[in-house]
């Protein structure tokens, strides 16, 4: 089983690699939470280029509108949006998944969401459902650590174990809440339960009081696509009725969904 990548692996031809376009995304994702404002020398040092090179980067940003700048601090303008959007706009997946989110929802009531996994972390592609306070919202185009969230563990629990074994030795296992799963040989063992049952619960990982739940999206060839998921307040329900609650519609839809991915 497989899941997609927004890096592919395939080699490409040296004649037709365009550094600068790689040097000049680079650069905007140098910009993150961290660092929300930089200058031409924090950029470059992020980016692994000089403070001229980064200048003129930020500069040509800056010229078509992805950039602002004081003339010292550069940051991102809502014209970077414009990129996420184009990609939710033209797949075909977020399209092809919302019916089946609005019978999740209201099989459930519950939010859905379907979620893919980009390196690291999960990025939200599709929801449905009514909006709640949570500290940590998922909006189209959230991205979160995959490690503390149930659709990220799923998909993380079906890769290769070649895979998996590199992914735990480099990547760093952050804490968000005082049940967030921080050791590597716990997380080996969560995942290998989740792999083995097929689906997969996160329960105050990312936000106290908070859990989800995921199973995965197969296409017709059988390779993993996607996760589909729920996320509620735990409230006075036990893990074992929300489960019982939620499992048997998110399974069925995902069976139905199957022939259209």
């Amino acid at each position: 089983m497989t899941t997609s990548s927004a890096a592919s692996s395939a080699p490409l031809d040296k004649r037709n690699w365009i550094a600068g376009l790689e040097k000049g995304l680079s650069v905007i994702e140098a910009f993150d939470d961290a660092n929300p404002r930089l200058t031409s020398s924090q950029a470059g040092e992020r980016c692994g280029m000089t403070r001229t090179a980064a200048r003129r980067y930020l500069l040509t940003l800056a010229h078509l509108g992805y950039v602002a700048t004081d003339g010292k601090l550069f940051w991102l303008t809502p014209r970077v949006l414009r990129l996420g959007q184009s990609y939710l706009e033209s797949a075909r997946l977020p399209r092809t998944v919302q019916p089946f989110l609005q019978r999740v929802t209201a099989g459930t009531q519950e939010i859905a969401y379907v979620s893919v996994l980009d390196g690291d972390d999960v990025v939200y592609i599709a929801r449905n459902g009514p909006n709640r306070t949570m500290n940590t919202g998922y909006v189209l185009g959230a991205r979160v650590q995959a490690q503390v969230t149930a659709a990220g563990l799923l998909m993380l629990s079906m890769r290769d174990d070649a895979w998996l074994d590199q992914w735990l030795a480099s990547h760093e296992l952050k804490a968000y809440t005082s049940h967030t799963i921080t050791s590597r040989e716990r997380l080996r063992v969560e995942l290998a339960r989740i792999r083995h049952r097929g689906w997969a619960i996160s329960e105050q990982q990312l936000e106290l009081n908070y859990r989800g739940i995921a199973v995965p999206l197969f296409d017709r060839r059988g390779d993993l696509v996607a996760a589909l998921n729920v996320t509620m307040p735990m409230g006075q329900e036990s893990s074992e009725d929300a489960t019982a609650r939620v499992l048997p519609v998110m399974q069925e839809t995902a069976r139905a969904m199957r022939n259209l991915l």
